[in-house]
């Protein structure tokens, strides 16, 4: 299995509901940074996974850990007691980076774990699952690029020209997802959650100016709150050429848009040699979702 990390073109946060979820309009799209997956078969009622690569150390392996329960998730929907899994994933997707990759490992586990037991859910059934898993989870299922509204979870595909080159910073220190809404809340009103039709008609046409200069994410003052060096990092790629330049989705990684392959290398020349980013990565979007590979 292979499955893609996302960033978010846009994030609007609005207000939360009775569960104390927010309100979200979001623009994702999935790039090339991907996370590898392999189900393998065990005995039933077992469910393992194992880590290795990205950030592997620091990861439960426990039933908290989004893939157990996503391969819990799928065999108990699947109402059967004799289904087990022991599940491997090579992590490229950094963690606790704002990419979704607990969320894409998920996403995995399910179309992994639904051909592997042979539990023959479709598409619409296994975003179903997903959605119950977390709010990042169903758009990994699919990939591409899409708005999702809710909490993130519905989603509507949107058409797009063309390729985007993503230059990816980062950071030498996670961030909280939680802690990152709180300092929203502290310091910012809900904010309207429509997606900016600019933004849509810019990508239909394929023209990375004008989605540069649209990007949005009402999180990324609280990150920068969290993470001041953050700012100084994403103004350095803003000085080599980026079309455009956001803190993704939670953050910290910051998510730069390249025009052309030769600014993207500028990019990546220039915050490699900072000391505040511990890594640089090149990337494009859209690509498909979680899918089975040779």
């Amino acid at each position: 299995m292979r499955v893609p990390a996302k960033v978010n073109l846009a994030l609007n946060v609005g207000a939360t509901d009775n569960e104390g979820y927010h309100a979200l309009g979001t623009l994702f799209q999935a790039v090339s940074l991907f996370d590898d997956l392999v189900a393998r078969p065990a005995e039933a009622g077992v469910f393992r996974v194992s880590f290795r690569g990205e950030g592997a150390s620091g990861l439960p392996t426990d039933d908290t850990n989004l893939v157990v329960r996503a391969a819990r998730l799928l065999a108990g929907t699947c109402g059967t007691g004799n289904l087990g899994a022991e599940i491997r994933v090579h992590k490229r997707i950094p963690v606790a980076g704002g990419m979704a990759g607990g969320s894409a490992d998920a996403a995995a586990t399910l179309v992994a774990c639904n051909q592997l037991w042979g539990t023959g859910l479709d598409t619409g059934q296994l975003h179903a699952v997903a959605a119950r898993l977390g709010a990042d989870v169903p758009f990994l299922l699919h990939g591409g690029t899409a708005v999702g509204t809710g909490r993130g979870e519905k989603l509507r595909p949107v058409p797009v020209r063309g390729s985007f080159q993503w230059v990816l910073a980062l950071s030498h220190h996670g961030l909280s997802t939680p802690a990152v809404f709180r300092e929203f809340d502290r310091i910012s009103p809900p904010q309207p959650t429509g997606i900016d039709s600019g933004l849509l008609e810019a990508l239909a046409d394929g023209d990375a100016r004008r989605v540069g200069a649209l990007l949005r994410n009402d999180l990324q003052r609280a990150a920068f709150n969290l993470q001041p060096e953050l700012a100084d990092v994403l103004a350095m790629g803003r000085e080599a050429g980026a079309a455009g330049a956001l803190v993704s989705g939670s953050g910290p990684t910051i998510a730069f848009l390249a025009g052309t392959p030769a600014v993207a290398d500028a990019i990546s020349d220039r915050l490699a040699l900072s000391s505040r980013v511990r890594a640089v990565r090149r990337a494009h979007g859209p690509v498909p979702g979680a899918r089975i590979v040779n």
